[in-house]
């Protein structure tokens, strides 16, 4: 019984390994936005993740998801495009996303890169970006307008396929999308696929046959598959590490 209560006692006391959080704000341009920095176990210099949400905002899934990226090794930025608007009916979620000034967006995701760049304990030249659906596409915008950009995640977001454009890219790219996404056919990101591979970028791209849009978040009561998720995150895990942590 000694022994039991010694090994629980042992087991019980280890420290936790659990990454830590903060409300952050920082400018751009003349405004001020506020996103959450998830910050792992350690000094550092630790790489680094914008995590752009999806067209709800910033919610619990997505703080969920950077604080899992953080236990990864990563300092994680969850960035709030919306304003602290958060919306709970895809209706809700439509409007918002649509009031959502372009030019606002892209200076908001060029402040976040900025800003992870800033933190003593983030490596600057090993700044990435993921997000989901809307994120998805955002996180694409962003490798396509910061040069120095490492790596990109594309969850089942909008896709460029225009040499001119692509050929911004310096990021490593993976794309994650579903067979049955009808927003995104299967046509398009294959076309994606083989003009960033043309221009001799680095990309990865990764298509769950029977899986439709969002499939990775478990609040989409009919479309979320879990299997499909799971190893979608063994994916973004493993391109991250190549990409971000050499």
């Amino acid at each position: 019984m000694k022994l039991v209560c010694l090994f629980l006692s042992l087991v019980f006391s280890i420290p936790s390994l659990a990454a830590t959080s903060k409300n952050v704000s920082y400018k751009s341009g003349d405004d001020t936005v506020q996103g959450i920095l998830y910050t792992p176990e350690g000094k550092g210099p630790f790489p680094a993740l914008v995590v752009i949400h999806e067209w709800w905002g910033l919610n619990d899934w997505v703080k969920e998801q950077a604080a899992k990226l953080a236990d990864e090794g990563y300092v994680a930025l969850a960035i709030d495009l919306y304003r602290g608007k958060v919306a709970t009916t895809p209706d809700e979620a439509h409007e918002i996303m649509r009031g959502v000034p372009e030019d606002r967006a892209a200076r908001d995701l060029h402040a976040a890169v900025e800003f992870l760049k800033s933190q003593p304990n983030v490596k600057p030249d090993r700044v990435g970006s993921i997000g989901w659906g809307m994120g998805g596409g955002y996180s694409l915008d962003v490798a396509l307008q910061e040069p120095t950009l490492a790596a990109a995640v594309i969850n089942y977001g909008h896709l460029a396929a225009d040499a001119a454009s692509l050929n911004k890219i310096n990021a490593s790219v993976l794309g994650i999308f579903g067979g049955q996404d009808r927003g995104i056919p299967v046509d398009d990101v294959k076309k994606f696929e083989q003009a960033l591979k043309q221009q001799g970028k680095k990309v990865e791209i990764v298509i769950y046959p029977d899986a439709g849009h969002a499939f990775e978040n478990p609040n989409n009561k009919t479309g979320y598959r879990a299997a499909d998720a799971a190893d979608a995150w063994k994916h973004t895990t493993s391109f991250l590490a190549g990409t971000l942590k050499k």
